[in-house]
């Protein structure tokens, strides 16, 4: 039991160099089924009527709430360092969709 840990902790993990700007995203939409969690990461432009999906993630039931566990972890911890983060919802959101207002523009 302990070698296998240990292995786990060895992993090594490589980002291909086109993955390493990230990409951006201001919104996103959760979906689930009985055996999957589907996360759609989507950048939304100002007065713009349409979306772009940047990225998609699918995983399983454990993993969504373990990424649910270290997301609060490090919410706390950056909470912490930097104070407390404002949420504000639009109404009408329907609750599986973040729809991260965008900054008002400056003339």
């Amino acid at each position: 039991m302990a070698n296998e840990n240990q292995n786990q902790q060895q992993i090594k993990i490589e980002i291909p160099k086109e993955e390493l700007q990230g990409r951006y995203a201001n919104m996103a939409m959760i979906a689930h089924g009985p055996n999957d969690f589907f996360i759609d990461m989507i950048l939304r432009g100002p007065n713009m009527p349409q979306a772009r999906v940047q990225s998609r993630i699918i995983m399983a039931p454990q993993h969504a709430k373990e990424l649910m566990l270290a997301l609060q972890d490090n919410i706390r911890r950056y909470e912490q360092n930097f104070g407390e983060i404002k949420i504000v919802r639009p109404a009408g959101n329907p609750g599986n969709i973040m729809d991260f207002p965008l900054p008002k523009g400056q003339a």
